[in-house]
């Protein structure tokens, strides 16, 4: 299978800040370990390569499930640039005939990034819309420098103070992460070239560790920002109503066919019962489809949900249901997993799509399952919806919020 995505993670042993920083911990987890499990959850990586000169740092990354290139001693020390280390990689990979095409660099040292803002990224690049993309979080800070004549604004006048709403936002960027096209940085040697884009990150998620503090504010973020350094934060979902796509949301997007031609599919037991959970809460449930198969409306019918199939437009029929049932089109989530569904995750209010979902859909979305089509996406979301109604009964008699649940 060729690697299409990968991320390389430059880690050396060498820091003076926090002497051996991509070994220090974050919720109990090497920030090197980390970063490789955020770049493996990602859909869109085929291959994490963590680029080292120490023993304990490549051990440590291959336990987290990457592969290890060894850097050398001339590219190791305080004043070698992070794109030696990259460019030294892509030399060891291209070798073994392994050149992706894009190349994700990622940051050990910005412990929580969301494995979705990099399939963002990538879905950027791989469709021509950036040659990189890095991530970014916007800004509206007056900045100062200081002259011989006193401080003087950089990026405003020190006479007029505007209001926030009255000034144009800027993009600092945060260091985490940075997907760009390899072929083409492999000939400008730098990190930035062509058309350059940003991906918008949630503030809560631009800590970067530099100093001893950073670590300490790190670890004590974590809990909160990523309740575990395997699974990112978990959404609550408050929705009235759900929607779905039904080929590689209920199923994994293949069928059986017979020599009659009749289609077989294959469904999830825990799909059905969270689909089940979620009818029992009382929330409306619609199937939509352009499949004509018999097999969506039967499904449909043993899970007691509405179904719409058979039609060339999905988004104009979604809009139908809502009104028909009076729930405002922001208030509904739709799973979905590839361009077919693009025109119900422009619309709705949570947009949602199934882990293997195609790049097109996975740029759309506001929260990628975990859990692959077929494979329990349905359930997963279920549990989400039924957790943010849990939590908003939870707050309504004053107790303490869930813990884990980040609402954004």
């Amino acid at each position: 299978m060729p690697h299409e995505v990968i991320v390389v993670i430059p880690a050396r042993g060498g820091s003076k800040g926090v002497p051996g920083k991509n070994l220090r911990e974050v919720a109990g987890v090497p920030l090197v370990a980390r970063a490789v499990r955020a770049a493996l959850a990602a859909a869109s990586v085929d291959l994490v390569v963590v680029s080292t000169d120490d023993a304990e740092i490549a051990a440590t990354a291959e336990a987290a499930g990457a592969e290890v290139v060894d850097r050398p001693a001339d590219l190791s020390g305080d004043t070698a640039s992070s794109e030696s280390a990259l460019l030294h990689a892509l030399d060891a990979l291209e070798a073994e005939e392994r050149m992706p095409e894009v190349l994700v660099f990622v940051q050990a040292t910005s412990p929580f990034i969301d494995p979705s803002d990099i399939d963002a990224a990538v879905a950027e690049v791989r469709h021509g819309d950036a040659d990189v993309v890095f991530s970014a979080v916007e800004s509206h800070a007056f900045l100062w420098r200081h002259t011989s004549r006193g401080a003087a604004g950089v990026n405003h006048s020190s006479g007029a103070r505007l209001r926030r709403q009255d000034r144009e936002a800027e993009y600092r960027e945060t260091g985490a992460f940075y997907v760009m096209r390899a072929d083409r940085f492999r000939t400008a040697e730098h990190r930035f070239f062509g058309r350059i884009g940003f991906r918008l990150v949630p503030d809560a998620h631009v800590l970067e560790i530099d100093t001893p503090a950073d670590l300490a504010l790190a670890d004590a973020l974590a809990a909160v920002v990523s309740p575990s350094a395997l699974v990112p934060a978990v959404p609550c979902i408050d929705v009235d109503a759900v929607v779905t796509d039904f080929d590689g949301v209920h199923t994994d997007d293949t069928a059986y066919v017979g020599s009659d031609g009749t289609e077989r599919v294959r469904v999830s037991r825990s799909d059905g019962h969270g689909v089940k959970m979620l009818r029992e809460a009382g929330v409306p449930m619609l199937i939509l489809s352009v499949e004509q198969n018999p097999v969506v409306a039967a499904r449909a019918a043993k899970l007691g949900v509405d179904v719409v199939h058979g039609v060339r437009d999905k988004a104009p029929e979604l809009r139908a249901w809502a009104e028909r049932l009076g729930i405002p089109l922001e208030r509904i989530a739709y799973v979905g997993n590839d361009v077919g569904d693009l025109g119900c995750l422009r619309l709705v209010g949570w947009p949602v799509v199934v882990a293997d979902a195609a790049p097109e859909a996975l740029a759309l979305a506001r929260h990628v399952l975990t859990k692959a089509g077929g494979d329990g996406a349905v359930r997963e979301l279920s549990d989400l919806v039924l957790g943010a109604r849990a939590a908003a009964e939870v707050r309504s008699t004053d107790q303490p919020a869930l813990a884990g649940a980040i609402w954004y």
